[in-house]
């Protein structure tokens, strides 16, 4: 069974936005990801030859709230995608490889609380707060650990800086640099959404990203999602992405 399969048939997920009829639960179709294909961000700057591959991440399907959620655009290969641009970012953020891994094990989970795919506030802390209660599960399964810094990331990442109450804010002093990569790493990702003016403006996150970041990010989204429409496993497509994108 194809991620395609899984799918009623009827309007593609592009129609149903542009028509503001979106569902609660939202997955790419092929016409909405040609689209999206068709419309890559221009390649400004090179990609440097001396990125390190990052880890791939991969989060369970049972670790979502909901079944529908797994397979969403803030599903499994989303949370995937985020923990790899975590780690690409990192040195522009000033964070080590060390922390860098321990953020994108807990970044490949930030959406994994969520109720479905429109706004749902407190889903940040939903998750902070489940990683905190299976954090042996899941550091099973990625090596990585649950430090208060990759925590308040996840907690804070679906809060806009104007909205942090007086305990966020506090939080975000401390952790400012995990909240903000994780952040940017998240928009980067918005090349699944089925509508240009919500794909990420990088001038207006709080830090710069490279240049070649935009463009990188949109090819991971393209192939892993082609390769699971194909067919692939959640695992496979994204392999099959990160070595179409960073050939090992």
């Amino acid at each position: 069974m194809t991620a395609s399969d899984l799918l009623p048939a009827g309007p593609t997920l592009r129609t149903l936005a542009l028509a503001g009829q979106l569902p609660d639960h939202q997955a790419l179709d092929r016409q909405t990801l040609s689209w999206i294909a068709c419309n890559r961000p221009p390649q400004t700057e090179p990609r440097p030859r001396d990125l390190d591959r990052p880890a791939l991440f991969v989060p369970a399907r049972a670790w979502f709230a909901r079944p529908q959620a797994a397979e969403s655009i803030h599903g499994v290969r989303h949370g995937a995608r985020v923990a790899l641009l975590v780690q690409l970012l990192a040195p522009a953020h000033g964070v080590e490889p060390g922390r860098a891994r321990a953020l994108a094990g807990a970044a490949a989970c930030h959406d994994c609380r969520r109720q479905g795919d429109r706004t749902d506030p407190g889903h940040g802390r939903r998750a902070a707060d489940w990683l905190t209660g299976q954090a042996d599960a899941v550091v099973g399964v990625f090596g990585t650990e649950f430090t208060d810094e990759v925590l308040t990331a996840v907690a804070l990442h679906d809060v806009a800086h104007p909205d942090f109450t007086d305990q966020q804010a506090g939080a975000y002093r401390l952790h400012h640099q995990a909240v903000d990569l994780l952040k940017a790493a998240d928009a980067l990702d918005r090349y699944r959404l089925p509508l240009e003016r919500w794909w990420s403006d990088p001038a207006r996150l709080t830090r710069p990203v490279p240049n070649w970041a935009p463009p990188l990010a949109h090819d991971l989204v393209v192939h892993s999602e082609q390769a699971r429409l194909d067919g692939a496993t959640d695992e496979h497509a994204l392999r099959q992405a990160l070595d179409a994108v960073l050939p090992a």
